[in-house]
């Protein structure tokens, strides 16, 4: 296994685990401020939307050099 290989694994692997644990962070901040179920709808959108930007972006860059 190469070098770029071991980082092109350990990225996505890391940066799932990161995305996932952010996940459980807004949901736990929810249910310790009893927001209910429209607030807690409303922090996955707002605080889940960074993430799903810089998941788009790199998507998005991705497309872009395979042309």
């Amino acid at each position: 296994m190469s070098e770029e290989q071991f980082t092109n694994i350990s990225l996505v692997v890391c940066l799932t685990g990161l995305i996932i644990f952010m996940g459980f962070i807004i949901w736990d901040l929810g249910k310790k401020s009893k927001a209910g179920k429209t607030g807690m709808i409303v922090l996955f959108l707002v605080l889940g939307f960074g993430v799903t930007g810089f998941v788009f972006k790199n998507i998005l860059v991705e497309f872009m050099l395979s042309k």
